[in-house]
């Protein structure tokens, strides 16, 4: 009260009155978020895909924009960092990603090439993949293909050609040596690198850190002249996360 015994609480009170209602706003949306976020944590639990979800910025840093992911994309897609890396040596010109997924690759080679074109058999992956671009905003660079690349292969035509075909799953890493002409799907790695050189003259395998490296030099001695090959060792957060393998023809 003033000396005259009148109130003078008004202004304050509104004052506090608006900062308390801010509070408990934020405080709403907090906890909204939380809920979505354990709800879309405990999915991955019950999937057994808990620690996928905890590497989720690894694998989209822009994953809280809201990237869509189906269960097999949480131990398929190829880190950020990784397929960035990829975009990087794959250069300009048409990149072709064989088994996009829900487009990891695709996205970052569409920031680095003029024309990408992503093929999955799998309409909920394309629907995915073309989502996630759009959050990058990259969608309009990309050619999203509902189709199997096996036969679809005699119509394409590109620079390079990318291939992280299905490796069978988490699996694959209990095994000593990961051996490419029986545990790729669907096809083996020997018919899939075939069918790959009819159509980029740069051919681009991504696979496991296990992979037998002398099946990936028969793959190269197979041709005439041989292609070039470079295997390179990919690292993620200091540990040994894969196996790219650069196939480049030599004939002039």
């Amino acid at each position: 009260m003033d000396e005259n015994g009148e109130s003078q609480t008004s202004e304050l009170d509104g004052h506090h009155e608006i900062t308390t209602t801010g509070k408990k706003k934020r405080v709403k949306r907090l906890r909204s978020r939380k809920r979505t976020l354990s709800k879309f944590a405990l999915q991955a639990v019950k999937g057994g895909l808990f620690k996928y979800w905890l590497q989720r910025y690894l694998l989209f840093s822009r994953f809280d924009d809201g990237i869509k992911m189906d269960e097999e994309g949480w131990f398929s897609v190829t880190p950020e960092s990784i397929a960035r890396h990829h975009a990087s040596r794959c250069g300009n010109g048409i990149v072709i990603d064989c088994f996009t997924g829900v487009g990891g690759n695709a996205i970052q080679f569409a920031m680095k090439s003029s024309h990408v074109i992503a093929i999955d058999i799998n309409p909920q992956k394309i629907e995915y993949a073309q989502h996630n671009a759009s959050i990058y905003g990259v969608n309009d660079r990309i050619d999203f293909v509902v189709g199997d690349f096996f036969q679809m292969a005699c119509q394409l035509k590109g620079d390079t050609l990318f291939l992280s075909p299905p490796w069978g799953g988490p699996d694959y890493a209990k095994f000593v040596t990961y051996d490419i002409r029986s545990m790729l799907k669907p096809h083996d790695g020997y018919h899939l690198f075939k069918i790959a050189k009819t159509v980029a003259s740069k051919v681009v395998m991504f696979l496991p850190r296990n992979v037998d490296l002398n099946q990936l030099a028969e793959l190269t001695l197979s041709l005439n002249p041989p292609w070039e090959l470079e295997v390179e060792k990919n690292f993620l957060n200091g540990k040994f996360k894969a196996i790219t393998a650069y196939f480049k023809c030599t004939a002039t």
